[in-house]
């Protein structure tokens, strides 16, 4: 059976009661009045009254008893707010809103067992895709090429195609150009090009197009030189110094 008493118009804000009256649900009578009388709020008493009242109502009406009653719902509504003003600067007005609440509690002689979850016999679909697919299997990773491993490959690509290099120096000539003067020379790429023999402008302003595409490959460049315009910076730059 169920028993309600309600209380209107309670001088509390909405929110403020709503916190406590979640707290007694599905509490027994005696356990909510334990927590209410130990809250320090306002709400706690105003909500305290009311489930008094539904427990008398329980007792009186339906010869109910108390021990046996269970708090099923504890809700707050909004009820009408009362509009105040207080004078601000400059001949302004201040708004003070006086919230008001209805509050409902409902009790019951009827204990409800909370349903068990059953579990559902299907697999998940986490696991079916594993069935499916199979776990996934890792990539290997890539082993890093020491540099003395890379070095012997660019050695092995410069003896491989020695006739397409064009004008080369075994040992460095006596008047060596700076090579990074060239837009796209770094040190790291001058040392690369003396290697392969490369040490004055005049050299790269000879290059043809199979000594561009060697040297693409050796210096994994893939179009670089051509971007950059070396031959054209290497023929201005031997002009300038003849």
């Amino acid at each position: 059976m169920l028993v309600r008493s309600t209380t209107k118009y309670a001088r509390i804000s909405p929110k403020k009661a709503r916190h406590v009256a979640r707290e007694i649900q599905g509490l027994s009578v005696s356990d909510a009045i334990d927590t209410l009388t130990y809250t320090p709020k306002k709400s706690a008493h105003l909500i305290g009254k009311t489930l008094k009242s539904a427990v008398a109502n329980a007792e009186n009406n339906h010869e109910l008893s108390a021990d046996e009653l269970i708090v099923k719902e504890a809700t707050v509504g909004e009820g009408p707010t009362l509009k105040r003003f207080k004078p601000r600067a400059r001949g302004s007005a201040g708004a003070i809103r006086k919230r008001t609440s209805h509050i409902f509690i409902t009790l019951t002689d009827e204990f409800e067992a909370p349903e068990e979850k059953k579990r559902s016999g299907k697999p998940k679909k986490r696991d079916t895709i594993k069935s499916l697919f199979g776990a996934a299997k890792t990539a290997p990773k890539k082993e890093e090429a020491p540099a003395e491993e890379e070095e012997a490959a660019t050695e092995e690509a410069a003896e491989d195609a020695p006739e397409d290099r064009g004008r080369v120096f075994e040992t460095a000539p006596d008047d060596v150009d700076d090579l990074k003067v060239i837009s796209g020379v770094g040190p790291g790429i001058e040392e690369k090009l003396n290697g392969f023999g490369v040490y004055q402008y005049a050299q790269i302003a000879e290059w043809d197009a199979a000594n561009v595409a060697t040297f693409d490959t050796l210096l994994s460049f893939k179009g670089r030189i051509d971007r950059d315009n070396w031959i054209e910076q290497a023929k201005e730059l031997a002009a300038n110094k003849g």
